[in-house]
């Protein structure tokens, strides 16, 4: 893979972030605040980076990520606290949850991306922010608890279904609680970095070159043999697939996990995001999240 100069420079100067922020982190000039923003900001980075490969890359316009990302982070947390008994090593449940979120998210991108990338447009945006409340209302009414040895997960139709001796680990509207903060600024750089590199990789390639004839000129993607159809859900799929990991990330900075927090507004925001750094521009997404996490 060729890495260009923009590539080059959005990777230095991600590099150059990180260890200025542990330099300082290091010496203790960073406020407690600021270093309890470096993790959730690194997650919100790969959501952007991500709703950019769909919106700004492949051109499709979609409301509905945050669902993803909810999905990442219950199904990712709910491994990662069934683990606590079995995995000593807290980066190791932290990365084995990130896989299971991420492949959780990928399958429901997946299974939501077959009807609704035939759609376009605003019918599209609509669809995808509702299938985003869809899920948001799955969880809400959703019941996972662990059997009374402590590692077979069980879905529950309600809390009192549960065994004696058993533990509720998500609980409906109350999310989960009790979780541990194990998610780190370098486990979210490592991210981050991950991100890039499979994301550039991909608009470089002969697939990426695909993508983008779809978002110039569908008809004539099609008419050169381009199956639109493929590639569209591709992209939407791997997105689905970061969102997840991205969800895992900030689940594990948060005591407590609530499906409330992952509605409509955390999609528009993260797509305020996207557009304000710049259509299919990753480096510009990744300022624009700092500056709009910061902000505040």
């Amino acid at each position: 893979m060729k890495i260009n100069r923009r590539q080059c420079i959005t990777y230095a100067f991600v590099i150059a972030a990180y260890i200025v922020l542990q330099i300082l982190s290091g010496q203790k000039l960073l406020s407690s605040t600021a270093r309890g923003m470096l993790v959730p900001i690194c997650a919100y980075v790969v959501m952007a980076i991500s709703l950019n490969l769909t919106v700004g890359v492949m051109g499709e316009l979609s409301l509905g990520h945050a669902g993803f990302m909810s999905v990442g982070a219950f199904m990712g947390t709910t491994a990662a606290v069934s683990l606590q008994g079995v995995i000593a090593s807290a980066p190791l449940r932290l990365a084995i949850a990130m896989v299971i979120g991420a492949i959780f998210a990928a399958i429901i991108g997946f299974l939501i991306g077959i009807p609704v990338l035939r759609l376009r447009g605003d019918y599209l945006a609509i669809v995808t922010l509702a299938f985003g409340e869809i899920i948001k209302s799955i969880f809400t009414n959703l019941y996972i608890g662990l059997d009374s040895r402590g590692y077979h997960i069980r879905f529950l139709q309600a809390p009192e279904n549960l065994e004696e001796g058993g533990k509720l680990i998500l609980g409906g509207p109350m999310g989960i609680g009790g979780v541990q903060k194990i998610a780190t600024f370098t486990g979210g750089f490592i991210l981050v970095m991950l991100c890039l590199i499979v994301i550039f990789h991909l608009v470089n390639s002969r697939t990426g070159r695909a993508i983008l004839a779809i978002r110039d000129n569908r008809i004539a993607a099609e008419s050169n043999g381009v199956n639109v159809t493929y590639y569209k859900l591709m992209v939407f799929v791997l997105a689905a697939f970061f969102a997840g990991m991205a969800g895992v990330l900030y689940g594990h900075t948060l005591a407590n996990i609530k499906p409330a927090m992952f509605d409509y507004n955390m999609s528009i925001e993260i797509l305020v995001i996207v557009g304000l750094g710049g259509m299919g521009s990753i480096r510009g997404s990744i300022i624009a999240t700092i500056i709009l996490r910061a902000l505040p």
